[in-house]
């Protein structure tokens, strides 16, 4: 195969897919722009950062799988590709521990002033008297939202530093996700307003997109207390920034940001924001996945990926549709034999029946197998017997989803 690494991965990672025979060709030069230039003959294709737009999709004449070294695939046209018949896959969870350790290090760097006493060192100034002045972290109430795996993360550790962490209750969540929250020492309030009103520092740890585009805005920053830390180690629009400035000034909130609405998209650019030079504001440079450590555990996700697909299964896809999408399910006991599948095939195309996911699974000793086919449609009785009547089909069974 062909692999085109848009963004960097380790020589380490790489050579292991030259060793399989890849054509591996690693271009971190590549960006928005000259991306559809140079993607039309890749099979996949291997990105942390650079979008991938629908250009990119049309024009990538061989491209079967589209890996997000990492979590967040807000930056992938992911529609575009399921449109193509283009897995995209990701990397979730390698980085959730660096991310938690440099959100606890900003919310430490606001509380003890870090940043601005090693700039006063480093030009040669003393001020005890004005860097003595924290408040300590001990007892605090620590909000937050997105509880996922680096929610949780971040979780553990601030408990670790003594603070009580909240997080909101929501009705629809999964009673093993729910009991998770608790195990980690969690403490579940009503709705989002009960969080913003108890907490001393909110953390947010939320997935990019339209659903938490502008989350925090007047409305979120008029709930905190007056004095707050808000800290953001997600994705930048998910921030009102002109919001957060007018807080910070009315409100004395104290922002920890790793990440910018309007960041630049390469490694090294210059960058005007009014809200990175505020004094009430330690940022970072979008740098919270940014550890050797999770470096190597992501990378290592990315070969997995890209392996199970050589062999045709798929790992943390994320633009397939759920298991169970037709109307109704055709489950097929037969003998395991050459041309039972395709006389199956052929009376579902001569109903006119369009078959939506289908897999094929063959028990032990390689003599029965069981087809679960998944139709657009209902399935008469007539169809029922004509199926059953097949050579070699042992069973049929018709349910539909809807029961």
């Amino acid at each position: 195969m062909k692999i085109l690494f848009a963004d960097a991965l380790p020589d380490a990672f790489v050579d292991i897919l030259r060793a399989r025979g890849d054509e591996c060709v690693v271009r971190p030069d590549l960006d928005t722009d000259n991306l559809p230039d140079s993607v039309e003959d890749a099979d996949v294709l291997v990105v942390r950062s650079t979008e991938v737009t629908g250009e990119v999709i049309d024009r990538a004449q061989r491209l079967g799988l589209i890996v997000r070294s990492g979590a967040g695939t807000n930056t992938i046209d992911c529609q575009a590709a399921a449109d193509a018949g283009v897995y995209v896959c990701n990397v979730p969870g390698t980085n959730s521990v660096a991310v938690a350790e440099l959100t606890i290090g900003l919310l430490l760097a606001i509380d003890r002033h870090i940043a601005d006493a090693a700039g006063d060192l480093r030009n040669g100034v003393w001020n005890k008297e004005r860097y003595s002045r924290a408040e300590g972290l001990l007892g605090k109430t620590f909000g937050v939202i997105g509880v996922g795996q680096i929610g949780l993360a971040v979780a553990d550790r601030a408990r670790a530093f003594g603070m009580a962490v909240i997080a909101e209750r929501k009705p629809g969540r999964r009673p093993d996700t729910e009991a998770r929250i608790r195990a980690a020492g969690i403490r579940l309030v009503d709705d989002m307003d009960d969080l913003l009103e108890q907490s001393d520092i909110v953390s947010i740890h939320v997935p990019g997109g339209s659903a938490t585009t502008g989350l925090v805005d007047a409305s979120f920053l008029e709930k905190m207390k007056d004095g707050a830390v808000l800290l953001n180690t997600s994705r930048g629009e998910v921030i009102d920034e002109a919001a957060l400035l007018h807080a910070i000034e009315t409100k004395g909130i104290r922002a920890g940001l790793d990440v910018f609405r309007d960041e630049p998209g390469s490694g090294s650019n210059s960058f005007a924001s009014e809200l990175a030079t505020n004094p009430n504001v330690v940022g970072t440079h979008h740098v919270g996945a940014s550890t050797q450590q999770a470096q190597d555990a992501t990378s290592a996700g990315t070969i997995e990926v890209i392996e199970a697909y050589r062999t045709g299964d798929l790992v943390n896809c994320v633009n397939m549709a759920r298991p169970r999408v037709g109307a109704s399910t055709i489950t097929i006991r037969h003998y395991d034999r050459v041309g039972v599948l395709a006389a199956v095939f052929e009376v579902l195309r001569v109903a006119k029946i369009n078959v939506q996911t289908m897999q094929n699974k063959v028990f032990e000793g390689a003599n029965a197998a069981v087809a679960i086919i998944d139709i657009a449609g209902k399935v008469s009785e007539k169809l029922t017997g004509e199926l059953s009547s097949l050579d070699n089909v042992i069973l049929v069974r018709v349910t539909d989803q809807d029961q």
